[in-house]
């Protein structure tokens, strides 16, 4: 099963004050009518320390559910998932757990041809904005890059941000990984 939990060392709980968490976390654990569109690989949706009862799997071309826990986009969208929405007695407690989310991956756990990470063109990316926030979604979680160009994906995400702007929903994008 694909581990959703950081080094101990990486969740002290010194390390959840110095980012600012604890007062957040103390605060509340978020509501089930706040949806979050969670973009990635599948995850591994019967994970223990995953709020499952709080995860919709959309459909789309990618599984959401993992059929192989060892997969890196398996691995990579549990752990996302965990960031969000793992329980708070779990080794990595989430931010809010309380919340909904909705699951659209784009990325195949199958890597063809050798490569080393999995990917997907930004139409792919685009058309999963689009879906989670038509989903409901108030969020979007973006933990993914890309590695070529595309002859219309910026055209493409332009119109899924411009989507979500329309709808105002705020798209959090990781800054690298």
């Amino acid at each position: 099963m694909a581990s959703i939990s950081a080094p101990a060392s990486d969740l002290s709980g010194d390390d959840l004050a110095m980012v600012g968490l604890r007062p957040l976390m103390a605060h509340t654990s978020g509501r089930s009518d706040i949806s979050i569109g969670l973009i990635d690989g599948p995850i591994a949706v019967d994970h223990p320390d995953l709020a499952s009862e709080n995860i919709h799997v959309l459909p789309g071309q990618v599984a959401g559910a993992c059929a192989d826990d060892s997969s890196s986009a398996c691995g990579h969208g549990t752990f996302i998932a965990g960031i969000l929405l793992a329980k708070r007695g779990s080794a990595a407690p989430a931010i809010c757990p309380g919340c909904t989310l909705l699951v659209r991956p784009i990325f195949t756990e199958a890597i063809p041809d050798g490569e080393v990470i999995p990917g997907a063109t930004a139409e792919e990316l685009a058309d999963a904005i689009v879906a989670v926030i038509d989903a409901g979604a108030r969020i979007v979680n973006l933990s993914l890059a890309f590695q070529g160009p595309s002859s219309n994906g910026g055209r493409s995400l332009a119109l899924a941000l411009d989507h979500a702007l329309k709808r105002g929903v705020l798209v959090v994008a990781a800054a690298g990984n």
